[in-house]
């Protein structure tokens, strides 16, 4: 596991998609083993994904950056194993999802991030049909990037 320092100025471009900002006091470092993880102040919040940084799950937890798929309790068990999340398990869909844009998934009773995801249609498109994937998971609660850091 290598750990590289990294200005705040040089990543900060590629994080405002995010609404995210970074000062000078923030301390920001690489962390490249399996996954290149960017650390802000310690804490794992962002990782690589063909040449996109993603907010992890456990910055969304305290930096709600991303549109919502919110899935009820009977779907949590498959979602947290890595399956893609399906249309029955969808109980509310955030206005606004576009085709391919990074997504979380949330329980319905406590809010909590599931997962991150790409979505697979846009938010009406999801909203109107009844069956099939809806999001492809790629980062879940308990996978490696989770345990890594």
């Amino acid at each position: 596991m290598k750990k590289i320092q990294v200005r705040s100025r040089d990543i900060e471009r590629e994080l405002t998609q995010y609404a995210i900002s970074i000062t000078k006091k923030d301390h920001v470092e690489l962390l490249e083993d399996a996954f290149r993880v960017l650390l802000i102040n310690h804490e794992p919040a962002f990782f690589e994904y063909h040449d996109t940084w993603v907010p992890a799950l456990k910055y969304l937890q305290t930096h709600p950056c991303l549109r919502k798929v919110t899935v009820d309790m009977g779907a949590i068990r498959f979602i947290i194993g890595g399956a893609d999340i399906m249309r029955p398990g969808v109980v509310a869909i955030d206005e606004g999802i576009a085709k391919d844009d990074f997504v979380v998934v949330v329980d319905q009773t406590h809010c909590k991030p599931l997962s991150v995801g790409i979505a697979l249609m846009d938010s009406a498109a999801m909203k109107a049909i009844t069956s099939g994937k809806v999001v492809k998971n790629i980062h879940y609660v308990g996978d490696e990037l989770w345990r890594m850091v």
